[in-house]
């Protein structure tokens, strides 16, 4: 997919936004800061981040504009972040219509059983209250992100502690479809962060983790007043 310097082995490295669905980035986006850092590290060829609005449709299915408007935020927010599009390439998963067809072959590598026994996929289920009534495009979204993975060859993905057992089912199928197909695939590699409560940032009301479906996160794009209303709402911690 791309051409590699002379005399380099480093695989490319794929830097994406599974993360947030398509929504507005929240501030302590752990991974967001490691992108940048990677970016500027100049140790790699090409990294190419994703915004992924096809997974976004996973369980916003009756309300299609926004994630239209929400393409736009995320944009916007990486470029405040500091991604530079001459050093990475930032693109929409719907306009790479062979990171579908690659997720489709997938498909018959991964069991029900398996998929039903992924912690991420259960947690996420559960937030959603999807318990009864599960969306197949939600339900399958794991070999998903393996497929806009792999279709990079990518080595590296930075992510938080929650999407670890994602990145293994990745591994997973890469190694399936390389005993059946032959070494093609690129087996990858989950980047956390170094510092531990980066991992997994709690809400403001001091939830496990912010999620936009709980309503506790603090946006990049939120304005001032906003956020000091968030901030002066917030969980305490008495440990700290």
């Amino acid at each position: 997919m791309a051409e590699w310097k002379k005399g380099l082995t480093l695989q490319p490295r794929l830097f994406y936004t599974r993360g947030q669905r398509n929504q507005m980035i929240k501030c302590g986006f752990g991974s967001l800061k490691r992108r940048v850092e990677l970016q500027n590290s100049g140790e790699y060829d090409k990294i190419f981040i994703m915004i992924a609005d096809a997974q976004a449709l996973t369980d916003n299915a009756d309300n299609p504009e926004k994630i239209r408007q929400n393409i736009i935020e995320v944009a916007l927010d990486y470029l405040s972040c500091g991604l530079d599009p001459e050093k990475c390439t930032i693109f929409i998963q719907s306009q790479v219509p062979e990171l579908a067809e690659l997720s489709f072959f997938y498909m018959n590598l991964v069991t029900v059983s398996r998929l039903q026994r992924n912690p991420t996929v259960k947690t996420e289920i559960q937030m959603r209250n999807f318990e009864t009534s599960i969306p197949v495009g939600f339900f399958t979204y794991t070999h998903s992100q393996a497929s806009d993975i792999t279709a990079f060859k990518a080595t590296t993905v930075p992510v938080g502690e929650d999407q670890l057992p994602m990145i293994e089912q990745a591994r997973e199928i890469v190694r399936k479809f390389n005993s059946v197909y032959g070494e093609t695939l690129v087996e990858p590699t989950a980047l956390i962060p170094e510092n531990e409560v980066c991992c997994r940032l709690p809400g403001t009301d001091g939830k496990a983790k912010m999620s936009k479906s709980l309503g506790n996160c603090i946006y990049l794009s939120d304005e001032p007043e906003d956020i000091r209303k968030k901030i002066m709402s917030m969980f305490t911690d008495p440990n700290h």
